[in-house]
C-alpha cells in the first residue's frame, strides 16, 4: 500500500486576486487593473442605482481601456433604453404587477418615462421576434 508522508511545515499558497481584461480576456493581478466607467444606456446596476447608465470596465492596460471607451463613445446613449433597463431591474426583483405610481417610486421615473421605456422594450422584442420568424 502507498503511504503518504506528512506535510508538516508546508504553507499553503495565498490566493492572488485576479482580474480579466474586458478586451483581450487576459488574466492579470488585480492591482494592475485599469478600471473606470463609460456611458452605456443599457446598464442598470443590480443594487446601486447611482451608477445606472454607466458601465464599469476593467482592462489590463490604458490602451485597452481606451479601445473599449472609444467603442462606447460611438454607441448612442438612448434614454428610453436606460428607462427600460431600470424597469426590468425592478420587475425582475419583485412583484411584476405594479401600478404606475409604484413603478415610479421604485424606479425614480415619471409616468411618461415609464411609458417610453416600456414602448422601447416592446419595440425591441417585436424586432427580435421578426428576425427569428422564417
Amino acid at each position: 500500500m502507498w503511504k503518504r508522508k506528512g506535510r508538516k511545515g508546508r504553507r499553503t499558497a495565498e490566493p492572488v486576486p485576479v482580474e480579466l481584461c474586458d478586451l483581450c480576456a487576459r488574466v492579470f493581478p488585480e492591482n494592475e487593473s485599469v478600471t473606470g466607467y463609460v456611458p452605456d444606456s443599457s446598464a442598470a446596476h443590480a443594487v446601486n442605482e447611482h451608477v445606472d447608465g454607466l458601465r464599469l470596465i476593467t482592462t489590463c492596460s490604458d490602451e485597452h481601456f481606451d479601445v473599449i471607451k472609444e467603442g462606447y463613445a460611438q454607441r448612442p446613449f438612448v434614454d428610453e433604453e436606460l428607462w427600460a433597463a431600470k424597469l426590468t431591474r425592478v420587475l425582475t426583483a419583485g412583484p411584476q404587477a405594479l401600478s404606475m405610481e409604484q413603478l415610479g417610486c421604485r424606479t425614480g421615473l415619471q409616468e411618461s418615462q415609464i411609458r417610453a421605456g416600456i414602448a422601447w422594450h416592446n419595440e425591441r422584442m417585436r424586432e427580435a421576434q421578426q428576425r427569428s420568424d422564417p
